[in-house]
């Protein structure tokens, strides 16, 4: 293996100091000038026509600058893309949700403005409101969107193979349905956003954005301004986990109140607003149905998804599609039938949070996967290595699998926790049940989704021979700068102390599509390692006559320049720099692109080549089980995941053990109640909401880097982080099923519904 010089060493993160010592500005932390702050008012009902709304009151507070509604937006919608633009900046003609904001304000400081919103008198007509999916999809149901027939806000139908000849080759075939919950992203920075609108008409948005530039035109094309008008700038980033990607009502509110006050204005929602109004996790009902050969072989899977969307599209068609392509992955899955609805009602609206619906659909595969296995006397682990897709494969959707540890995955997660040893024995501990369970996961990395995906990176060398990468990749808070710095260094002979990397200004960065998708590394990094390669042609093209060699016989090194085999014939990196902008008045600016590497797949059948690359990987949990309390606590977990190449180790450990440590949230404690009847959001604060706190997790993780070295990722990277989350919940669930002997089917698994379970599996048949 090539020895590395930062690569694979875990080097200090690049942004910790500033982090560490509270000098990291975050959008809620900038101060501006003559700034003012905004507030916005949300809806009270679920479903109602606004008949009139009168701010005349509340214009006449003191200290209160502006004012606006929907009609300062002329009307328009925006959405992530043409086909799913059905909200409005602010609402004009009804209401679909509680918490969705009607009029904004802008005063002198945060009370003033929050009183004055206690002045604004909106008129209602209040309509049948709609709260189950199932009754949303009935004929008659009152429309949430009017030009949506059963409140269907999405659908998508796949077929791979011949479901129907698999389940006929099927020895054994199951059906069981599952049910999943709302949860919410969990960031500690809630949304934030400043916006100045000055007097040549361009307007500026600092956002906390994880993808500044997927905001940057649903922004343009809602306040109807051209992108040359408009700027976007991202400030530190304080978590997002697929929340923070889009635009929402406080960009445009806090634009256009500069527009009408003259001044930049700043809104700052609280954590309740963020419960109420923000995107979360969809609630699912899901029905799988397997078939499966005596030996363990799947043949067929059937799976029928209904999503809660929710009062808007956000990223729904896009959620429940996802799912479908990766049916067939990691486990060869040679015939599938898939059929998904996201459906409208009045809650809040569902969208990306990490995994993006893979998680719920694989908490309900892999949990009837160990149930068939344990019908056929099969151990679950030697199931899923006899189904495992291996490099070189394609699938029965077109997916062409290259490098792909998936099974060394499974074999040594199951290894280092002790799997064959534990799974099935029945075993207690001080009175409290004990058990062991196992999910998967796929993994896709630089995926083409259509639209913009390509990456673009800049580097610039600085006169003292130092460079600062320029790039439209966002760290929230998973490393990326610190990722992207490393392979500049590497790659231009420098220390991590020596490479600057600024943060995305729609100004000047170049374009790309952001954080999410697990294409960071992958996508961004490629980006930036062509543009190390022309940098390093530039300097090669220059250094070659000084040094009376040929370009190719180069290297660049401990910040010399320096011929192969001859590291005595060098000149040191400055020099060179020096030499091209002193004596030719040429800076250094180099430049990189990357594409996906895919032509775009058949978004409607889900058949095609999705990604460059896949990854797969394997969590397996223990956990106990008081049956006194029905109080469960995983104590133990092991994950393993093909990443490539681990860039930075001890990164890669902190995106395995972060996603298992939410994933376990998700399976035991978190549910973002919605009340039954007006359909208000229960849970409203950190205090009520169910996040498991340091005393709820494992005693043990351990994290096993499995390392394929793929040759399109940079330096041999894939992914990391985001694929390490959708096995959770089966292990959970499963891990719960081996210690008590009863399937759960229904998240969280709380101590309540153990309790209830236990007490009908002690009651006698028949009563």
């Amino acid at each position: 293996m090539t020895e590395f010089s930062v690569i694979g060493k875990d080097v200090p993160k690049v942004d910790a100091p500033v982090k560490a010592t509270g000098e990291a500005k975050y959008a809620g932390d900038l101060v501006m000038p003559r700034m003012l702050f905004g507030k916005l008012l949300h809806s009270p009902l679920p479903h109602a026509r606004i008949l009139n709304i009168d701010y005349s009151r509340a214009l006449r507070l003191p200290g209160v600058k502006a004012v606006v509604t929907g009609q300062d937006a002329q009307g328009r919608r925006f959405g992530l893309r043409p086909d799913t633009r059905d909200k409005f900046a602010l609402e004009t003609e009804k209401v679909r949700c509680i918490g969705d904001e009607i009029a904004a304000v802008a005063a002198t400081d945060e009370d003033i403005a929050e009183e004055a919103l206690s002045l604004i008198k909106v008129d209602y007509e209040e309509l049948p409101a709609l709260f189950d999916p199932l009754e949303s999809m009935k004929d008659g149901a009152p429309q949430i969107h009017d030009h949506v027939k059963n409140n269907v806000s999405a659908e998508t139908h796949m077929r791979f193979g011949d479901f129907e000849q698999g389940f006929q080759e099927a020895d054994l075939i199951r059906e069981n349905s599952f049910e999943t919950q709302f949860i919410m992203h969990g960031f500690l920075e809630p949304h934030a956003a400043i916006g100045l609108w000055d007097s040549t008409g361009k307007a500026t948005l600092w956002a906390s954005k994880q993808s500044p530039y997927m905001a940057y035109r649903p922004v343009s094309a809602g306040l109807a301004i051209p992108l040359s008008k408009l700027r976007v700038v991202q400030p530190f980033v304080g978590g997002g986990f697929g929340g923070k990607n889009e635009a929402f009502a406080l960009d445009f509110a806090c634009l256009l109140l500069s527009q009408k006050a003259g001044r930049p204005v700043k809104i700052t929602c609280n954590m309740e607003e963020v419960f109420v109004s923000g995107r979360r996790r969809h609630a699912m009902a899901l029905t799988t149905k397997i078939g499966m050969k005596k030996d363990g072989t799947i043949t067929a899977v059937q799976f029928h998804m209904i999503a809660d969307g929710g009062a808007y599209t956000s990223t729904g068609p896009l959620a429940i599609s996802i799912p479908g392509f990766l049916m067939t992955i990691p486990l060869r899955v040679p015939n599938v039938r898939y059929d998904a609805y996201r459906i409208f009602t009045n809650k809040p609206a569902a969208g990306a949070l990490v995994g993006h619906c893979i998680p719920q659909s694989r908490f309900a595969i892999d949990s009837l996967i160990e149930d068939m296995a344990l019908e056929l006397g099969m151990d679950p682990l030697d199931v899923r290595l006899k189904n495992a897709v291996k490099p070189g494969e394609t699938t029965a959707s077109g997916f062409k699998v290259t490098t792909f540890g998936f099974a060394e995955s499974l074999r040594a997660a199951a290894g280092g926790i002790g799997w064959r040893e534990k799974w099935g024995k029945g075993r207690q501990k001080d009175g409290k049940r004990l058990g062991i369970g196992m999910g998967v996961n796929p993994g896709v990395v630089g995926n083409k989704m259509g639209g913009h995906d390509g990456s673009a990176a800049i580097v610039k060398l600085n006169e003292d021979g130092t460079a600062t990468l320029v790039g439209g990749f966002t760290d929230s808070g998973q490393g990326a700068e610190t990722v992207m710095a490393m392979m500049v260094a590497e790659d231009l002979g420098l220390t991590m102390e020596e490479v600057n990397v600024t943060k995305v200004d729609s100004e000047y960065t170049p374009m790309d599509p952001g954080t999410f998708g697990s294409r960071t590394t992958f996508c961004s990094g490629r980006a930036v390692r062509a543009a190390t390669a022309d940098a390093r042609r530039q300097l090669f093209d220059f250094a070659a006559e000084k040094l009376e060699a040929n370009p190719a016989d180069l290297d660049l090194r401990d910040r010399k320049v320096f011929v192969k085999g001859s590291p005595d014939r060098s000149m040191p990196l400055q020099d060179v720099v020096r030499g091209l902008q002193y004596g030719r008045g040429n800076p250094i600016i180099a430049r990189g692109t990357a594409s996906p590497g895919v032509g775009l797949m058949n978004f409607k059948t889900g058949e095609g080549n999705m990604s460059a690359a896949y990854s797969g990987g394997a969590q397996i949990a223990e956990v106990e089980i008081d049956t006194e309390t029905g109080q469960a606590r995983v104590f133990n977990v092991a994950v393993a995941h093909d990443c490539g190449r681990a860039l930075h180790p001890g990164m890669v450990d902190g995106q395995m053990q972060g996603p298992a440590v939410s994933g376990l949230a998700q399976a035991l404690f978190e549910d973002a109640i919605v009340g039954k009847d007006q359909c208000e959001v229960i849970t409203t604060n950190f205090a009520d909401y169910k996040m498991p706190t340091t005393l709820d997790i494992f005693d043990e993780i351990h994290t096993f880097h499995i390392e394929t070295n793929d040759a399109k990722g940079p330096f041999g990277a894939k992914d990391a982080g985001e694929s390490a989350q959708i096995p959770s919940l089966p292990a959970v669930a499963n891990a719960v099923r081996d210690a008590l002997g009863i399937r759960l089917t229904s998240l969280p698994i709380t101590p309540e519904k153990i309790l209830k379970a236990l007490d009908e599996q002690r009651r006698p048949s028949g009563t």
